[in-house]
Formats: structure tokens, sequence, C-alpha cells
């Protein structure tokens, strides 16, 4: 086999990775029926160097391999038109390499937005288009939505981001163990970036850190994914008029975030992880307040989100507004809490074998129908969820009392080494990839927000349904502008 099988945050020789040709690549696609996670490019003198991530959610195992275009090469035949998940992992590569995937149906570009950009346009004296942004009210960033409507309803949505050009990957290159930067890729997701890098890192120096800071870090990354949650709960409530539930779930989030600045000192727990291990402790009496706090929380969600959903004018925004099935979840590569609403069974805290959840026997969340409800009741089932392996980890968490929290990592970094590091995220898979040259330095950093998947499915849900659905439907993704445009 013409692979690598490695597993997450495992270090690997980069030299012992094969290089094959492209139609191999995309015979063993078929073959292995695996999903991407992975396929970007590295400079090599004139050469340009494509690697291929792909992962079996089933084992938990990971598959890399990579093919190189030499100068003289600059096209091969696109994946996309068989294989949909490859098309926004494509239309990347082309725009920082210019090697053409041919018969690509949508080789638009991803970040590198011209003046001449040619949005798709349907023809018919009653078809007309609305277009938002990319500049919008209050505090989101910026992103242009182009809808073509006949009357009130949309027959397709084009969304042109690639507005910011922040150079996080370069960024990254230049300054090594430098986890404030990681943390502010994506203002929302700062545990679960975090998290990502420092593993990535430590794979690399062959850190190991103690069982305690990787609990700390799994309990800050649970709350996170709390607050968010009902946040985003609120956020959806607001969007249909309920203003009960708006108010309390915003209030409900609030909780959760002010226990986070006791734990690190910020709401949104920056500085807590480091290269490493973390840089503060949970003794037992935060750790009591956690679990009075999140009782509290639970009964406020489980009150708040039983009589929203026992409300007929909320079921009638929530249910069938929105769709997208599982077969066209699965075409295009959704991930994380979108894929789950869909009815993809991927989560990477349970499919990639870490210990600390498989131990915990925690049951995943049900399996839905791809609507707004869907989207809407999932993030209840998984705040349940979450609170249970919060309560569990600090159980764990006493085993470890005198274990450290914070250990020097060493200096250098492996040399001709990648490590893969996936964290799931509230919004799903968070990937970083991380290769070093023959000196050790880091040579490339790659990478990849779950939004990145998903933001073509926020396309998909749109359609057939009414231009005021938007709102409501965008709401219940929430992806994420700056995880896009890096």
């Amino acid at each position: 086999m013409n692979w690598v099988i490695t597993e997450n945050n495992k270090k690997i020789n980069t030299l012992e990775i094969p290089t094959i040709s492209i139609d191999e690549i995309k015979s063993d696609f078929e073959k292995f029926n695996f999903r991407l996670v992975g396929f970007f490019g590295k400079e090599e003198f004139e050469n340009i160097r494509l690697f291929v991530v792909l992962c079996d959610d089933k084992v938990g195992k990971l598959y890399i391999t990579s093919s190189l275009f030499t100068r003289e090469v600059k096209t091969y035949e696109s994946f996309t038109q068989k294989f949909p998940q490859f098309h926004m992992f494509e239309r990347e590569f082309f725009e920082q390499f210019g090697i053409k995937p041919l018969n690509h149906p949508w080789l638009k570009p991803v970040r590198k937005n011209l003046d001449d950009y040619e949005f798709f346009e349907m023809k018919g004296e009653e078809v007309h288009q609305v277009a938002v942004g990319p500049i919008h009210a209050g505090v989101i960033e910026p992103g242009h939505f182009r809808f073509m409507c006949h009357g009130e309803k949309v027959y397709d949505l084009e969304i042109m981001l690639g507005y910011q050009h922040k150079g996080v990957e370069e960024l990254i290159i230049k300054n090594k163990y430098n986890n404030r930067l990681a943390e502010s890729i994506c203002g929302d997701s700062v545990i679960a970036y975090n998290m990502a890098y420092s593993q990535a890192m430590e794979a690399l120096s062959e850190t190991t850190i103690t069982n305690k800071a990787q609990i700390i870090r799994r309990v800050a990354l649970e709350m996170e994914r709390i607050a968010i949650h009902i946040g985003d709960m609120g956020a959806i409530a607001g969007d249909i008029a309920y203003q009960m539930g708006a108010s309390i779930f915003g209030v409900t989030r609030t909780l959760v975030i002010n226990t986070m600045l006791e734990i690190s000192g910020s709401r949104f727990g920056r500085g807590l992880i480091n290269v490493g291990g973390v840089n503060f402790d949970i003794n037992q009496n935060l750790s009591n307040k956690i679990v009075e706090m999140l009782d509290e929380v639970s009964k406020t969600v489980d009150r708040t989100t039983n009589v929203m959903l026992k409300s007929s004018t909320v079921i009638s925004r929530l249910e069938r507004t929105g769709v997208v099935n599982s077969d066209n979840a699965g075409a295009i590569g959704a991930v994380g809490m979108a894929a789950r609403a869909s009815g993809i069974d991927i989560d990477s805290r349970f499919d990639l074998n870490d210990k600390w959840y498989t131990e915990l026997n925690v049951v995943k969340p049900f399996k839905a129908t791809g609507d707004v409800h869907s989207r809407f009741k999932l993030r209840y089932k998984e705040i349940k969820q979450s609170i249970k392996i919060v309560k569990k980890l600090l159980k764990k968490l006493e085993d470890f009392n005198n274990e450290a929290i914070l250990i020097q990592p060493n200096s250098n970094l492996a040399e001709n080494a990648m490590a893969v590091s996936i964290v799931e995220g509230w919004r799903g898979e968070i990937v970083h990839i991380a290769i070093t040259g023959m000196n050790g330095e880091l040579i490339r950093y790659k990478i990849k927000d779950p939004s990145f998947n998903n933001w073509y499915m926020l396309a998909l849900a749109v359609r057939n349904n009414g231009v005021s659905d938007f709102p409501l439907c965008n709401k219940s993704y929430n992806l994420s502008y700056c995880g896009n445009d890096l």
C-alpha cells in the first residue's frame, strides 16, 4: 500500500511518505471509501508536492500520501466531478500553486476574490438577484452572499469569502511555540485551535504532557462547546422572534463563560493552554464550583428547550427549514455538528481513539434529519452530553492531583517530520498539520476549519426556502469567516 498509516497526534517521517501518481490517489480513494481531511501543497525547489490525508473514522486511522508536480506539469484531472468533497480543497490548491484541476465544475477563488469575479446567474423575466454584504450590520466579519430568487423563493445562493488576508499559516512558521497566535485565529474556538496547535507541536517535539494537563484541556474544550451551543440556541430563538428563549439562553451562556474566567482569567479561555500543558490548575474547590454551575445550566437549558419546542409557532419555523439530507451532506464532505444533524455519524472525539473520551462510555447524540430543528436539537443534546463529560473528567482529575500542569517542551522539533492534529471543536473537526525540514525548522503549516467544509452546505440549505429564512438557516450553522479566510 502506497500510504503511510498513522494516528491523530503522532509524528511520522516525511521521507517515508510515498510519492504516487494522481491517478493512483484517485483509484485508492474510491477503493478505500475514506474521508478527505487534507489536500494541500508544499514547494520543493521548482516542484510542488501535493499531500493528501484521508481518515478512516471506523478505526481511527489516518492515511497519508503525496504526488509530485514538476515545473512542466501544471494540470491534472479533477477529483471533484466524481468526489464532490474535493471541490473546496482543489480550488484552494489551484489558487495557491496554479496547478489546475481540469473539468472542475466550480473553479472559483477561495480567498483571492478579484473585481471581475463572475457570479452564477439565472435568466428569466421574473428572476431577480439579492446581494448581501460584504459589509454587514453589527460586528460580524465580511462575506458576500448572492441570492438568485423567483419572488421570495431562493433557487441558488453563492457565497464569496476571502476578504481577510491574515497570513496565519506563514506567521505560525515564523513563531515557534506561539500559543497566543494560535488561540487568536478563530475567536469563538480559542480552546480548540490552541489545543490542535499545541498537540501538533508536542508531537513534533516529542513532548509528553501530564494526564492532569490533558484532562484540564478537555474540560475547557467541552465548556467551550457548551457555551457556544447555548449562545447559538439563543440566536436561533432570536431569529424567530422567540425573545424569552433568546434572553434565557443568553444569560445561561454567561454562567459558563464566567466560570471559564475563573479558571484562566479569560471568559474565552485565552492563556489557558500552552505547548507542554496548561497554565492554570483546577483545584477541588473550583471543580465543585464548575459542577454546581453545570447543574444549574442543565436545569435551565432543559426547561427552556422543552417549553420552546412545545410551541407550534416555533416548530413551524424550525421543522423542514434549511434541509440538507445525509446523502448531500456526505457527498460534499460535511463535518461536525452540521454533519451529525444531517445523519452523518462522525465525531473525532470518539472516532480517533482519544482515551479520555472513549473511556467515559458517553453515548453519541441522535441522528437527525438535516433541518434547522435538527441542528437546534442536536445542540441541546450535545450540551447535555458535554455536561456529563465535564463531570466525569473532573472526577478523573482527582486521580492526578499531584501531577504538574505544565512541563517545559523540548526546544527542538524533529527533523523531516509531519504531525496531524485533529480536535473536535464545537463546529466540528479543526485540523492542524505541521511539517518540518532537515534542520527541524517548520516549513509548512496547514490549517482547516470545519467551516471550510460546511459553507457550501449552507448554500444547499437555503435552496427552495424563502429569502426570509436565510438568517435562520445561517444562524443554525453559525459558520466562521475567519476560520475560512486564513
